[in-house]
C-alpha cells in the first residue's frame, strides 16, 4: 500500500516515514499543501496522513478539495485521509470529519496507535473487516505482518509482503506491473527497472511454483483454489 505523509515538521515526518516503511508501506512525504497537491494529482495513494497546520494553508482545505472533486486524483481514486493535529478540541475533530477526513488523531500519539488506525482504514478501502486475509491455505496477518502457507510460516521481505497483500485483496484479478509499482513502491522507484518482475519472481518461489500466474502483457494474478 502507498501512503502520503503531509507534515511540515521534518523530524516528525521522517519518524513517520521510517516507522511506516519498516511496517512494509511505500511512503512519500510532502512538507506543504502545494507539494501534497502536486503528488496527489500524479500518484495514486491508498491513504494520506494529513497535518492540519501547514505553512501554506491548512489540511482542512486540502481535504475538502479532495472530497469535492476540485483536486482530481489519477482515475478519481478514493484516498483515505487520517488527520494528524495538535488541535484536540471537539469542534476541531468535528470539523475535520465534516471536511471529509476518515479518522482524526491528536498529537502527541503513539506509533502503535497510528499503525492500528492506518490498518483499519486500509481494510475499509479494500472492503475488508479483518486484519487476516485468506486464500486457500495461504494466510496473511496484516497486523502481525506474518504469512503462513498450510500452517508453515514464510519469511518475506517488505516488498514481497506488500505485493502479496495487494494480490490477496484482489483475488482472481489481474494486476499490472504498473499498478504494483504504484502501490507497493514509493516515488523513488525507477519505473524502467525490472524490480516488480524480480520481486514477484522471488515471492513466487517462496509461495511455490504455480502460486502466481503471469498473464502475458497484462500482469499477475494470485492463483486461488477452484
Amino acid at each position: 500500500m502507498r501512503l502520503l505523509v503531509v507534515e511540515d515538521e521534518e523530524d516528525l515526518a521522517e519518524g513517520l516515514r521510517a516507522g511506516l516503511t519498516r511496517t512494509g508501506y511505500a511512503v512519500d512525504v510532502a512538507g506543504t499543501s502545494a507539494q501534497a497537491y502536486d503528488r496527489l494529482i500524479v500518484n495514486e495513494y491508498d491513504l494520506m496522513l494529513l497535518d492540519v497546520n501547514l505553512p501554506d494553508g491548512d489540511g482542512f482545505a486540502l481535504c475538502r478539495s479532495l472530497r469535492d472533486g476540485t483536486l482530481r486524483t489519477p482515475g478519481d481514486h478514493d484516498v483515505r485521509v487520517l488527520m494528524l493535529t495538535a488541535r484536540g478540541r471537539v469542534e476541531d475533530r468535528v470539523r475535520g470529519l465534516d471536511e471529509g477526513a476518515d479518522d482524526y488523531l491528536v498529537k502527541p500519539f503513539a506509533l502503535a496507535e497510528l499503525l492500528a488506525r492506518v490498518r483499519a482504514l486500509l481494510r475499509r478501502d479494500t472492503n475488508g473487516s479483518s486484519a487476516v486475509v485468506r486464500a486457500g491455505d495461504l494466510v496473511l496477518d496484516v497486523a502481525r505482518h506474518t504469512v503462513t502457507r498450510a500452517g508453515e510460516p514464510l519469511t518475506l521481505t517488505p516488498k514481497e509482503f506488500g505485493i502479496l497483500e495487494y494480490l490477496m485483496h484482489r483475488p482472481g484479478h489481474v494486476v499490472s506491473s504498473e499498478e504494483l509499482l504504484e502501490h507497493v513502491w514509493d516515488a523513488n522507484a525507477d519505473p524502467f527497472t525490472q524490480t516488480v518482475r524480480v520481486t514477484v519472481g522471488t515471492l513466487r518461489r517462496k509461495l511455490g511454483e504455480g502460486s502466481i500466474d503471469t498473464v502475458v502483457s497484462r500482469g499477475y494474478r494470485l492463483r486461488t483454489p477452484s
